[in-house]
């Protein structure tokens, strides 16, 4: 039999959401143009090429992240040195908010996540680029 989880992912969550900004779809929208503002997709590249991207967001995969905040990491990123303020997001709002909280943690700020993530952004109008057309195809 496996071990035992003692902190599942739902509560996980929830410490992150109460830890950090957690912005709406709407008002991420709002925050695309700005030029003190950067929307970070950790989405899986397989996610962005079936779903399609937010236009203009930088992608960081989630699994590479943390090395790419950190300046004395050898993957770091400059962006993150960049002083904006971070927009996270992923499919659905879970993977964000552990993501925003860890960073946030790290010392990266400002930093906030997007409620409902991807999904949200589309239900609510958000600027979509569609998936190659031979996506559906792999």
């Amino acid at each position: 039999m496996g071990a035992k989880i003692t902190r599942g992912i739902k509560q996980m969550v929830a410490e992150a959401n109460a830890e950090i900004e957690t912005i709406s779809a709407q008002q991420a929208i709002k925050l695309k143009d700005d030029p003190n503002a950067v929307i970070v997709d950790l989405r899986d590249i397989r996610e962005l090429t079936r779903d399609g991207r937010v236009p203009g967001a930088f992608h960081a995969p989630r699994g590479m992240l943390e090395f790419w905040v950190d300046p004395e990491s050898p993957y770091y990123k400059e962006i993150f040195g960049s002083g904006k303020k971070f927009v996270f997001f992923c499919a659905g709002g879970m993977r964000s908010a552990l993501a925003a909280q860890t960073v946030q943690r790290m010392g990266l700020a400002p930093v906030c996540h997007i409620e409902g993530g991807f999904r949200a952004w589309k239900e609510a109008g958000g600027p979509v680029e569609a998936p190659p057309a031979d996506a559906a195809k792999k």
